[in-house]
């Protein structure tokens, strides 16, 4: 078998182990939450820590990729990840699995920014539709399974196993990078941009560390404030370096290119709407309705299939077809099905959102493929792990953007609904954060006997009221970023472009 299929095979076995983790570890929450004796803020940090990690360092790994050697980076990302793993499911204490996520988070940076890079490495201009729909079938099918996946898991053998399956999958996936995959070429004049570097890492850290402790800290605190402020300041240095450095990490002129801040704009909006609301529906699924982690994980299941079947189709039709009519429209079925789930009741039983999954998950197979060609599609191949580590970050950034936000919104409306209800002195707070998390049975358990039923009903209907207002301020951020993807993606800014369509003649 020819190097670049082994190469096809290496990645998208990385990019399997990348999503199964993250849709793995959705359904399995709230057992994190009662084995390990984990607030709500540690639950977000269980996605949060892992989402830090990555945004901070993408960039960083894609630049350090195409100067070091794609190869060599990518496994060493790949041998950081499996250890990570098993540090996870070792993990005995909120604190040590979060330390051990964002150990994670960095394998899964060096992995992630370099995986489009190696494939437009080895395959073609014109072969590059179908590496992209293999790939893009592959993240539908680990989101697919993943859910499905957590449940059996952790109902069948425990949390723990939702990071030890990682083990097995990474160390094949090492050894076919160490046998088959060739070593990317590298301009021995090439030197890192440390200032680059050390600024933009350092920027995003701060930026995404706000985001993520804002809710728990205020969005007006010190701390929050200094964070934002220390984001801009290191941001700006950063871009003075890149203006002045002969050899810049990030090639700031990219964005000139309408096709490629379009790009960057499908990625975030992706992941700060409909990728973020999986968790505030897995703890509806869960703790509002009463699903075990298999009966959730079986749920999402026409999202997930979906976006399986439907990535590859796109992939491929995007070869001849517009990318920029995939994004848009695939952007504006996202908001679409956001709206459909909206309007959820007490008493409503999941298929209330089953509409919405169904149109998510075309949404969702429209769009992966045609970004993975807009991503990297618009730069020389040299610079492809650059150009992949920048439409990385932009997704991760989204993902900490989203859920930070989202639950921000969902908390003030709890607090709001729950202002005016009479509590125990010194049980609010706690109230407060289980109605959050949509934690029914902690707050039944702990309510008085005689105050139980009504404190339940209206804890519930706090969750759902929250729930139905991110939805529709989610389902805002997808049709903003499907208009500004139509607007901006042309064909004109592809370095080398598949064969234009007729009907996409001049766009």
């Amino acid at each position: 078998m020819a190097a670049k299929w082994w190469t096809l095979l290496a990645v998208c076995l990385a990019i399997f182990m990348l999503l199964l983790d993250i849709t793995i570890v959705n359904v399995a929450l709230p057992d994190i939450r009662r084995e390990l004796d984990a607030s709500f803020s540690d639950l977000q940090w269980v996605i949060d820590a892992y989402a830090l990690a990555l945004a901070a360092l993408l960039l960083a790994a894609g630049s350090l990729a195409d100067l070091l050697g794609r190869r060599r980076v990518f496994f060493t990302g790949v041998l950081l990840f499996v250890a990570a793993s098993l540090a996870c499911g070792l993990s005995g204490s909120p604190t040590v699995l979060n330390v051990a996520r964002a150990c994670q988070g960095v394998g899964g940076a060096v992995m992630f920014s370099t995986s489009l890079a190696l494939l437009a490495q080895e395959f073609a201009p014109h072969e590059r539709g179908t590496a992209f729909a293999i790939w893009g079938a592959t993240t539908g099918f680990a989101v697919a399974v993943g859910p499905l996946a957590g449940g059996l898991l952790t109902e069948g053998i425990g949390w723990e196993w939702i990071f030890f399956v990682n083990v097995p999958v990474g160390l094949v996936t090492g050894a076919i990078v160490l046998a088959r995959v060739p070593e990317s070429e590298r301009d021995p004049r090439a030197r890192i941009d440390w200032p680059g570097l050390v600024t933009f890492s350092g920027a995003l850290f701060c930026l995404v560390f706000a985001l993520i402790r804002a809710n728990e800290e205020g969005w007006g605190s010190l701390q929050i404030v200094g964070l934002f402020a220390a984001s801009a300041v290191l941001l700006g240095l950063f871009l003075g370096a890149e203006r002045r450095a002969a050899q810049p990490m990030f090639d700031l002129s990219l964005f000139r290119k309408p096709t490629f801040t379009g790009a960057q704009i499908v990625a975030f909006s992706l992941h700060a709407s409909l990728f973020s609301m999986f968790l505030y529906l897995t703890l509806y699924l869960q703790n509002v309705l009463g699903y075990s982690p298999l009966e959730a994980g079986l749920r999402f299941l026409p999202i997930s299939l979906l976006a399986f079947v439907v990535a590859p189709l796109a992939g491929k039709l995007a070869e001849r077809w517009s990318v920029r009519g995939f994004l848009g429209a695939g952007l504006l079925l996202v908001a679409c099905s956001l709206l459909l789930m909206n309007g959820i009741e007490p008493g409503d039983d999941w298929t209330t959102l089953l509409a919405g999954f169904v149109l998510g998950g075309i949404g969702i197979g429209c769009i992966n493929p045609p970004l993975a060609t807009a991503a990297v599609g618009v730069v020389d191949v040299r610079r492809s792990g650059a150009a992949s580590g920048i439409n990385s970050t932009f997704r991760q950034v989204g993902t900490a953007t989203g859920i930070a936000a989202l639950g921000a919104l969902l908390q003030v409306r709890v607090e709001d609904r729950l202002a005016a209800v009479p509590l125990p002195p010194g049980a609010r707070d706690g109230v407060v954060e289980a109605a959050s998390a949509g934690a029914i049975r902690q707050v039944a358990q702990d309510a008085p006997p005689g105050e139980r039923a009504r404190l339940v009903e209206l804890v519930q209907r706090a969750f759902i009221d929250g729930l139905d207002e991110i939805l529709v301020v989610a389902a805002a951020v997808a049709f903003v970023g499907g208009l500004l993807a139509l607007a901006l993606i042309r064909r004109r800014d592809f370095v080398t472009a598949p064969q234009p369509a007729a009907a996409e003649a001049g766009a």
